[in-house]
């Protein structure tokens, strides 16, 4: 049997994720675990919560996987793909996918070119039509500084076990993405050493990837490189 452990972004929920994990709950008999990292999900409260408590809320739910699954597959979305490849180091899972995964750049030129459609559909008197606005304003107001110091501090630790992941990888990144940009997933692509690695770019998507206009592609092609029979070549010992 398998288990699959879908790790949501930072300030999100597992609701980022949801057209992903209902397609494969309906296409397989996995079990599939998305749990909610402190402080997150549709309320958020990121005071006082630490980095440390993301990692191992994710941690503890691969734990259970473990022990009840022969076969373990990662999913993580932004920070949750972050978190999604250090464990992937630290146990060796079978599967990785990595989706708009925050590993080290942001874009500013996109970010600027969002705010500038944000302003523009204000004026227009279409700010309520804007999919980035209605996504976000809920968060404004609502991150403490503290909370984006602990976000870097968590990329920065488990930037340092990319070098480390084996199993095979899909990193799926979009071209419009705001927040982390499309060359993120060249500097994936190259710290990370597994034998099988998959690169995919989806022109029409932002970073709320599994939320955008390429969404049935992404789900199709996620579920398709899971279920691909592993090469003997590519068996971790």
């Amino acid at each position: 049997m398998i288990g699959c452990l879908i790790i949501h972004g930072y300030t999100g929920g597992p609701h980022e994720l949801e057209p992903l994990t209902n397609y494969l709950q309906e296409h397989t008999d996995w079990h599939i675990s998305v749990p909610t990292l402190p402080g997150h999900g549709q309320k958020l409260a990121l005071d006082n919560v630490h980095y440390k408590s993301w990692i191992e809320t994710a941690e503890a739910s691969l734990k259970r996987l473990k022990e009840k699954y022969d076969e373990i597959y990662l999913i993580g979305f932004s920070m949750g793909g972050m978190i999604a490849a250090y464990l992937a180091a630290k146990y060796k899972v079978d599967k990785l996918v990595l989706l708009a995964t925050a590993g080290k750049y942001l874009s500013f030129k996109q970010i600027s070119v969002d705010i500038g459609e944000v302003i523009k559909d204000g004026i227009t008197g279409k700010l309520g039509q804007n999919k980035l606005y209605r996504h976000y304003k809920r968060k404004l107001g609502s991150v403490p500084l503290k909370a984006n110091l602990e976000f870097l501090k968590l990329v920065r630790l488990t930037r340092k076990h990319l070098k480390n992941v084996e199993s095979p990888v899909l990193i799926a990144q979009g071209q419009m993405d705001s927040m982390v940009p499309y060359k993120t997933a060249y500097y994936l692509d190259k710290e990370i050493p597994a034998k099988r690695k998959e690169v995919v770019f989806f022109e029409r998507s932002r970073h709320l990837i599994c939320l955008g206009n390429d969404k049935d592609t992404l789900n199709k092609m996620v579920y398709e490189f899971l279920e691909k029979p592993v090469e003997s070549n590519e068996v971790l010992v």
